[in-house]
């Protein structure tokens, strides 16, 4: 059984979020029971190219980062703080607070491509091998950070995908393009997640975001953090009190299916608040196609149905001011320039949710097909009715 820390954390403030942090490792057994003195230790934040600043709630907060550095410094740990971001205009990691976080802490930041990748092999249920990040396999422990956060594609993005950003970007965009399908894509991440296992995986609740994430969605605060040894149980967790059966998660159900940790959170051992006094009432999933269609229905009559619920972007051209990111993210060319603007050709669309990730201007907009607004539509009057669907 893994044992998981909810703990209420009301904001940013270090007053607030030292103590709550402390709290979580306490009810772990301490940060002594994962990290040895002097250890040297990698911790992967979540952070979203291109930059954004801390108060968009799409990058791991960096007080809320500071609080577990601050914690490991005590330790006397070596430590390096990082992620593969890019960037066009000067440092990555200036916008977001993490370059000042880090030369106020005297703590090394890195871009993970500064260290380089080596190539591991693999088994795994679609990769044979993967470029992983050299900073992240030559740690002691690896500590990761996620962030709360809905995804237009995975349905959630925490602990799992987290574990992505280890990989360059240029194999994450190639990743998206071979596995265009969300349970492919799922199997992929968890391919990637076995590659190094954090030992401690500590999530930013404070702040979450719901709707059409993990970049474009809106925030709300929760006023929580969830740490666990185990992964798994934190994206269950998070699952759970975002109103989803975490089994319906398909990176949660494939990690959990492949011993990496605790999908069923009826078996998670939940030490600090309960779960039922802190769930988030009403939250607003992503529009992508729930796992509960697979459930019900025969695999052809299923592949059509997602097929038309499943959302398609579209560029708001009085939103888009031309910066090009979405071109360069498109990992089939189906962002292209058109004029000054850009704009999706859709039958070169894979569905990966690139250019609606790393667009900040909320110029990339998602859509269903008509018939899948009707099946929507539909579904909510079943419900309205007493229906279970």
């Amino acid at each position: 059984m893994a044992r998981l820390a909810l703990v209420r954390c009301p904001g940013y403030d270090p007053s607030s979020v030292g103590p709550a942090v402390g709290e979580a490792f306490r009810l772990l057994g301490g940060l002594e029971s994962f990290v040895r003195p002097g250890a040297r230790v990698f911790v992967k934040v979540n952070h979203l190219s291109p930059p954004s600043p801390p108060e968009a709630g799409i990058v791991t907060h960096p007080a809320f980062a500071a609080a577990v550095l601050e914690r490991l410094k005590e330790r006397g740990a070596e430590i390096v703080v990082g992620d593969d971001v890019h960037s066009r205009d000067g440092d990555p990691f200036g916008l977001s607070g993490y370059r000042d976080l880090c030369r106020r802490l005297g703590i090394k930041l890195a871009n993970l491509k500064e260290g380089g990748f080596r190539r591991i092999p693999l088994r795994g249920r679609r990769l044979s091998s993967a470029f992983f990040s050299s900073l992240v396999l030559d740690a002691e422990a690896v500590i990761s950070l996620p962030k709360f956060k809905t995804h237009s594609f995975t349905a959630l993005t925490g602990a799992v995908k987290n574990m992505f950003g280890c990989l360059p970007h240029g194999r994450r965009l190639e990743a998206h393009r071979r596995f265009p399908d969300q349970g492919d894509f799922a199997e992929m991440l968890v391919d990637v997640y076995g590659c190094r296992l954090p030992c401690l995986t500590v999530m930013d609740a404070v702040v979450v975001m719901e709707g059409e994430g993990p970049a474009g969605g809106t925030l709300r605060p929760a006023g929580l953090i969830l740490a666990s040894a185990d992964g798994v149980a934190v994206d269950a967790a998070a699952a759970a009190l975002a109103g989803f059966d975490p089994l319906d998660i398909p990176t949660t159900s494939a990690a959990g299916r492949r011993g990496y940790g605790l999908a069923d959170i009826g078996r998670v051992e939940v030490v600090g608040e309960r779960l039922a006094d802190v769930l988030l009432a009403g939250f607003k999933p992503s529009g992508v196609a729930s796992g509960l269609l697979r459930k019900k229905l025969p695999a052809a009559l299923y592949a059509y149905f997602s097929g038309q619920l499943v959302f398609v972007p579209r560029i708001q051209t009085d939103l888009c001011p031309g910066c090009g990111e979405c071109l360069r993210s498109c990992p089939t060319g189906a962002a292209r320039p058109d004029g000054p603007k850009a704009r999706v050709e859709r039958s070169d669309c894979i569905g990966c949710m690139c250019c609606h990730e790393v667009c900040r201007y909320g110029a990339v907009r998602l859509e269903r097909k008509p018939f899948g607004r009707g099946l929507v539509a539909a579904g909510k009057i079943a419900r309205r009715l007493g229906f279970r669907i």
